[in-house]
């Protein structure tokens, strides 16, 4: 199985950038596509964006197209999302998972998550 711990999160504001790390423990991180995934308050969970297992792929949501990157560094087993130009909507706890499918994006392996606050 796969251990995920995410860190990073904090309060910034309106504007800013942030980079989230999802550290990863066993042996197979190599083999699995990764996403990123958000949850505000009252709302449900939100895709974020996902990367393959090369990394040479990636697709995001709607809302974060333009001022988030996902990346990853195999030989580190992490994966990071950078956010950049962060509004308040984007204030929710955003969690790493580790995806069966990168097509489908459904989450095999979870983290516990990491709470961002945007300010105004």
């Amino acid at each position: 199985q796969v251990q995920l711990v995410e860190s990073g999160g904090g309060l910034v504001q309106a504007g800013g950038s942030l980079r989230l790390s999802c550290a990863a423990s066993g042996r197979y991180f190599n083999n699995y596509a990764m996403g990123w995934f958000r949850q505000a308050p009252g709302k449900e969970r939100e895709f974020v964006g996902k990367i393959s297992w090369s990394g040479g792929t990636t697709y995001y949501g709607d809302s974060v197209k333009g001022r988030f990157i996902i990346s990853r560094d195999n030989a580190k087993n992490t994966v990071y999302l950078q956010m950049n130009s962060l509004k308040p909507e984007d204030t929710a706890v955003y969690y790493c998972a580790a995806l069966d499918s990168y097509v489908i994006a459904q989450g095999r392996y979870w983290g516990q998550g990491t709470q961002v606050t945007v300010s105004s």
